[in-house]
């Protein structure tokens, strides 16, 4: 599968601070890729230095396999890395036309663009009339002009209402369903969740996890247990050389393990010690629950 985009042990200082510190991940052809984290992670960052509008401090990057110059591989590039800035006064089709005009695209785009968008009906109004969600959406429709292999984009919900998000996401996934590979930042986990397929997840410039969405989930797992007595239960349970951790709530008891275990295997060791659970179930940590683990933060302030 084709390489799109390769980072190799990227680094980025902003004086004493460490922006980004290894950052290493490859994006491939056809998928859609989360980079995920709290503010000031560094997502932002990272893809202002892919785009050549930040400076890094050392590492590589290649676009496309090193076969073509930064400056040729984002001529391939749609991006909306900051909030849509068009002309007020213009409607939405003289600002796409005048994008055209400035990248030398034929205005044939336009109407395609607005359509995958759902801003035809609106293309005779005025940027100044649309709302924050009709502006990103222009702004997404501008990036695809040129019909890019990859699509970056920074916070694409940021600042919408329900509405508008849902419209944002369900374009995104309309997009990536075309075959164009999408590239996007956010703080948002249920977002990443939703649209991605792949992500990274940077805190405080470091790359805490790197793989499929749904992989960070399966990392961990747990018992939760529940006898007539868990006193006894717990006194049990640290006998048992498996076990890390053991937790109560509500009830039940929470099992964390340091080495393999079955259920099977740790309901029959109870049973020996005479305890007969009533409740015995295995889970995983939610993709939430992990992301929020992966990202504990202290006080320290991170550039973004």
């Amino acid at each position: 599968m084709e390489t799109i985009l390769s980072i190799t042990n990227l680094h980025k200082r902003y004086g004493s601070l460490q922006a980004l510190k290894e950052v290493s991940f490859e994006i491939k052809k056809g998928h859609v890729y989360g980079i995920l984290g709290p503010n000031g992670s560094g997502k932002s960052t990272t893809l202002g230095i892919v785009l050549n509008v930040v400076n890094k401090t050392s590492g590589t990057y290649s676009w496309f396999g090193g076969k073509v110059q930064t400056h040729e591989a984002l001529q391939k590039v749609g991006a909306i890395i900051e909030r849509p800035n068009f002309y007020p006064y213009m409607t939405a089709e003289q600002n796409l036309k005048l994008v055209c005009k400035i990248k030398n695209i034929n205005y044939s785009k336009i109407q395609e663009k607005l359509e995958l968008v759902g801003l035809i009906e609106r293309k005779d109004s005025k940027f100044s009339s649309f709302s924050l969600g009709m502006k990103q959406r222009l702004a997404i429709a501008s990036a695809l002009l040129n019909d890019p292999e990859i699509l970056i984009l920074d916070e694409p919900t940021n600042g919408l209402d329900p509405q508008g998000i849902h419209q944002i996401r369900a374009i995104i996934k309309k997009i990536a369903a075309m075959g164009t590979t999408i590239l996007l930042a956010s703080h948002l986990l249920d977002e990443v969740e939703k649209v991605c397929t792949q992500v990274l997840v940077l805190r405080k410039g470091t790359v805490l996890y790197s793989g499929p969405v749904d992989g960070m989930s399966t990392n961990e797992s747990f018992f939760e247990l529940q006898s007539k007595d868990n006193t006894l239960l717990v006194k049990a349970l640290q006998t048992h050389p498996s076990i890390e951790t053991i937790k109560e709530a509500d009830g039940k008891v929470f099992v964390y393990l340091k080495t393999a275990l079955e259920a099977a295997d740790l309901n029959q060791f109870l049973f020996e010690k005479n305890i007969f659970l009533s409740h015995l179930v295995t889970r995983k940590n939610s993709l939430e629950e992990q992301f929020l683990e992966l990202t504990k933060t202290n006080k320290t302030t991170t550039q973004n």
